[in-house]
């Protein structure tokens, strides 16, 4: 643990939290003494967690997609530990395709996944959120750098940015603060298709102002932050973790893709 334990007595509902980001929010929320609801589609991840902190970690398979599903998580999480005092609404996927081209059941699913599945995280946790608890979603770099190929996660992603603010205002009148986490080009198993393209990744690095990539651990840190009393006074806000990437303009994909 930490020595500022920043987070003890308290518990978060994070989704996604498998792998990637929202398992290392979810080591991070450990680390600072919170209990943690651990939820994901593929138990996996969350299953490991569990066996190693089974005092501390309640481990659940839901579909973000599913308010069936969602409310089930909600509940069980609930008789658990009692009310969350730090929602993260972290679970996403990405795909890319061409306007003209894409398929129009995948466009769907990104925006189902990413955005209707963030709003569906915040309707069934908001009555179970404890006053002056905290809110975070993780939108992205595409909320507001548009990229060729990538019109279904952009769009998403931009509107988790400004569903966070209408929730900000919405649950303001009890404490409750809502924030976003916009992250860059991060090192993940749902990136490694970047990764995997040595062109991609010094593109993003190139225009990124650190001129490299993230680690899940560096967006952790902030998520740690705005879930402690040392955001106190923040709300609506998008953050960005990108490096600098904001400022720069983002890889061409079309063409490193059609090239390869």
């Amino acid at each position: 643990m930490t020595s500022s334990a920043r987070l003890t007595d308290r518990t978060a509902f994070i989704t996604g939290a498998s792998s990637g980001i929202g398992a290392a929010i979810a080591e991070r929320y450990l680390s600072e003494g919170a209990n943690v609801v651990a939820v994901d589609l593929d138990p996996t991840g969350v299953n490991a967690l569990a066996a190693r902190h089974p005092d501390r970690v309640l481990a659940l398979r839901a579909d973000v997609t599913d308010e069936t599903s969602m409310t089930e998580a909600v509940n069980a999480g609930t008789r658990r530990f009692g009310p969350f005092h730090v929602v993260v609404a972290n679970a996403g996927a990405g795909t890319y395709g061409l306007i003209r081209e894409h398929d129009t059941a995948d466009w769907k699913r990104i925006i189902d996944l990413c955005l209707v599945g963030v709003f569906i995280t915040l309707k069934t946790t908001a009555d179970h959120t404890a006053d002056g608890g905290s809110v975070i979603t993780i939108s992205s770099l595409n909320a507001i750098q548009p990229s060729a190929g990538m019109s279904a996660y952009c769009a998403a992603k931009a509107g988790v940015a400004m569903l966070t603010r209408v929730a900000a205002m919405e649950m303001g009148a009890r404490g409750i603060r809502v924030n976003t986490i916009a992250p860059g080009l991060v090192n993940t198993n749902a990136t490694a298709g970047m990764f995997a393209v040595p062109e991609v990744v010094r593109q993003f690095e190139e225009n990124a102002s650190l001129g490299r990539h993230a680690s899940p651990e560096e967006v952790a840190s902030v998520a740690a932050f705005l879930a402690s009393d040392d955001s106190s006074y923040m709300s609506a806000s998008f953050v960005s973790v990108d490096g600098g990437g904001n400022t720069g303009r983002y890889p061409t994909l079309p063409a490193i893709f059609s090239a390869l």
